[in-house]
């Protein structure tokens, strides 16, 4: 049954691959997007936000299609839609724009229509378009995901984030797209480097799980793809090696980058230190960047009610990110 007052969702950022973990790990934080969905006599796409800017307003708009994905997997023919959106996560910068908004079309088409697909069939979809399960996962659940994808289904196993982790992103102000970031990535690796993936990948997680934090910089070195995205992100590889003599308790690259992703405790001393380092390694490059402390996210895709029928922004004061 369609529900003719319309769906607002929530849905987290994410960052992926956490290092050794590629394409597999990924951890939702605390920044969002929202929602609102409704069937209309024809469609119209309202965005608001300045991370909204560029986004198309019709029926090529991405939220629209994966929409319509599930309607047709549901069998239902609902071509003409209301749409309202707001995002604080900023787009190409690694922090999970795409996954949040396929996450959230998924998410709320489907409660439009009363939920008749599974969690499990929104993620196989959500990955299917992705084409790995991390950030999907991620924003999908919330907490932190491992995850497989065999090209037809996801399987995965959500862990809670320990409670004194909070996370510190430097954000340089310029786009790196996903494809770009894949291109630098060699066809073959050695066994020696495959091995010494797969061991600080194992090591992370059996780290998060028992809060075994002294242990999280070493697990998330890697050598499957941060050594060769270095060259496009000027200061990473100088961040990558020092930061932990900053205060970070284990630093990456975000998903594709071009963000730096910094795990420190809740309760350091050293939070103004590592902001400093990380701000003046990019200054020193000539990167222009910012930071923002952010926390896991436990909470994962949220149905918070009806669209409203003003404007996004009344419905979610209060919640946006500043």
């Amino acid at each position: 049954m369609i529900r003719p007052e319309g769906v607002c969702v929530r849905v987290p950022a994410s960052t992926a691959n956490l290092g050794p973990g590629f394409d597999t790990l990924g951890m939702a934080l605390s920044l969002y997007s929202w929602i609102g969905m409704k069937a209309s006599d024809e469609t119209v796409i309202r965005l608001y936000g300045s991370e909204m800017e560029g986004i198309p307003t019709d029926k090529k708009n991405l939220v629209y299609q994966v929409a319509q994905m599930v309607f047709r997997e549901a069998g239902i023919h609902l071509p003409e839609l209301e749409i309202s959106m707001y995002s604080d996560i900023p787009l190409t910068r690694g922090l999970g724009s795409s996954a949040s908004a396929i996450v959230g079309a998924l998410y709320a088409a489907n409660a439009l229509i009363g939920s008749p697909l599974s969690e499990a069939r929104l993620f196989d979809m959500a990955t299917a378009i992705e084409d790995h399960p991390d950030n999907v996962g991620a924003s999908l659940f919330g907490g932190l995901i491992t995850a497989i994808w065999d090209g037809e289904h996801a399987d995965y196993i959500r862990m809670q984030p320990h409670e004194d982790l909070e996370v510190l992103v430097v954000i340089p102000e310029f786009q790196l797209s996903t494809s770009e970031a894949r291109k630098v990535l060699p066809d073959k690796i050695s066994r020696k480097d495959a091995v010494y993936n797969i061991s600080r990948s194992s090591l992370l997680v059996a780290a998060l799980c028992q809060g075994r934090l002294d242990l999280i910089s070493r697990a998330m070195s890697d050598r499957l793809h941060q050594p060769y995205r270095a060259e496009l992100v000027p200061g990473m590889a100088e961040i990558l090696d020092h930061a932990a003599e900053h205060g970070a308790l284990g630093i990456a690259l975000s998903g594709a980058g071009p963000t730096l992703l910094a795990l420190a405790h809740r309760r350091s001393g050293r939070k103004e230190e590592l902001e400093a380092y990380l701000l003046n390694t990019m200054k020193a490059e000539g990167i222009r960047a910012s930071v923002r402390w952010l926390k896991p996210s436990s909470e994962g895709a949220r149905l918070l009610g009806s669209m409203p029928s003003g404007s996004l922004l009344e419905m979610i004061e209060g919640e946006i990110h500043t």
